[in-house]
């Protein structure tokens, strides 16, 4: 199948999005790529449609553990074979996956950084073709990034460790000129292709406010704006998201705390409801990725 029939059969879609014909046909020939596009600009499709195209496992990095368990269950719905390492899994859950990529069941492998220099990974990727690495969110390898992730480091050193360097591809949302320079440079691109798709989004509505009493402003946005559907209110600390979380059941709203300090039990759960429209509100913080497909 060609690119359209594939981006048809298994996407749904009859054309592409600015910027992501470009970046696939660059990974097809075999060239590293830098893509800067906004959340909802359509990155994940740029490694998972060349990943059904090329021999050998294509390898995504991600720091969102939230964002993996939605892609990945996304892909396989939609006739896909892909998975996810992370440190949601137990031991024999891992081991079981990484079986499955031995035997050739995955084409697309989601992994967070901290799993890539694991002596079960690593072996297990040098022993196998390794078509591209993607390195999503790729801002979280400079320290000059919003989001800094020091595990990002490993990537390049994982890399290096490959019997046979595979094509690079990095992808971010926003980053600064230096912030730019480091990813190309700490990630060693090969005269990469590049291209920003722009910053705007014309669904989205910006507003700062800084209220006195800032529970009572949510709870009135809630009560006078947000009378169905859903949304994610994201705060700075866990602390925080425990205490609004339970403000708002209190006072009536569906909602649900999500952070890293809970179990993976209870983050998967909280996942699944909102996902399947039983909660409707979840507040997190960052751990909770803004590219959830809902």
């Amino acid at each position: 199948m060609n690119r359209l029939e594939l981006l048809k059969k298994h996407f749904g879609y009859e054309s592409f999005k600015n910027g992501q014909e470009s970046i696939i046909d660059h990974l097809l020939l075999k060239r590293d790529v830098l893509a800067i596009m906004p959340t909802g600009g359509g990155k994940s499709l740029c490694y998972q449609l060349p990943a059904l195209m090329v021999s050998g496992l294509s390898i995504v990095v991600s720091p969102l553990i939230a964002l993996m368990k939605d892609q990945v269950d996304g892909l396989n719905e939609n006739g896909i074979s892909a998975t996810y390492i992370n440190s949601s899994l137990s031991s024999g859950e891992i081991s079981k996956r990484l079986q499955g990529i031995r035997q050739g069941a995955y084409q697309l492998i989601y992994v967070a950084p901290e799993r890539l220099l694991t002596d079960q990974f690593l072996n297990l990727c040098r022993s196998n073709e390794i078509a591209f690495v993607a390195v999503d969110e790729a801002h979280c390898i400079s320290q000059w990034g919003h989001d800094f992730r020091p595990s990002y480091r490993d990537i390049p050193q994982f890399i290096k460790a490959l019997p046979v360097r595979p094509v690079v591809a990095a992808f971010t949302a926003t980053a600064t000129p230096y912030v730019i320079e480091e990813i190309k440079n700490l990630l060693a691109l090969v005269e990469p292709f590049e291209l920003t798709t722009g910053f705007d989004r014309p669904n989205l509505h910006y507003r700062v406010v800084k209220p006195t009493d800032k529970y009572r402003y949510v709870r009135d946005y809630l009560k006078g704006s947000f009378t169905e559907g859903s949304g994610v209110i994201y705060c700075a600390t866990r602390k925080v998201v425990e205490s609004l979380s339970l403000k708002l059941r209190e006072h009536g709203f569906s909602a649900e705390a999500y952070h890293a300090g809970m179990d993976n039990a209870s983050r998967s759960k909280v996942q699944e409801s909102f996902m399947m429209d039983q909660t409707a509100i979840i507040v997190a913080t960052n751990a909770f990725g803004m590219g959830i497909d809902k």
